[in-house]
């Protein structure tokens, strides 16, 4: 066991218990926004990098199509995203995100703020800081080990089952 075993222990832990707390709160909003958490996903990306196809979109969340497709439907039908021409092939159509799918957008992004800033408020300003840095490191790294990290899925997958027990 070398010394970097507990760290590691503890970082993945804490990951769970932070997967597992952030689900059930995004399992309350939804029954108050009526958005199913996944398509928050899907509309932060549009709104990010604009409009694109159904496709383009599922690679960009890694995601699967079908699954994208059901999300979007669900934009769509609030009125948050619309289907439009592709402007560089009118055959084929883009996601876009509405007026009201930017509003709702900022007002989901300046409430994830405000909880935040609530849960860091006894922080030190050099500590989220920190945090802020150490975080967007860890999620680079992780998504550059994505393909390593698939690659030895048959052992990771009995491992994650096991910690979700």
């Amino acid at each position: 066991m070398t010394e970097n075993e507990p760290a590691i222990d503890t970082i993945a832990l804490q990951l769970v218990r932070l997967h597992r707390l952030r689900d059930r709160s995004l399992a309350q909003l939804k029954d108050r926004s009526g958005i199913d958490p996944a398509g928050f996903v899907v509309l932060f990306r549009l709104v990010c990098d604009g409009p694109m196809r159904s496709g383009a979109l599922a690679d960009a969340v890694h995601s699967d199509a079908s699954t994208v497709s059901r999300q979007v439907a669900q934009l769509v039908d609030r009125g948050l995203v619309v289907r439009a021409a592709d402007p560089d092939d009118g055959r084929a159509t883009v996601l876009q995100v509405t007026d009201y799918g930017r509003e709702t957008a900022e007002r989901i992004r300046t409430r994830r703020r405000e909880s935040v800033a609530i849960v860091t408020e006894d922080w030190s300003d050099a500590d989220r800081a920190t945090f802020a840095a150490l975080l967007a490191r860890f999620v680079d790294d992780y998504d550059a080990a994505r393909p390593t990290l698939l690659s030895r899925s048959p052992a990771l997958s009995s491992t994650a089952m096991e910690n979700d027990s």
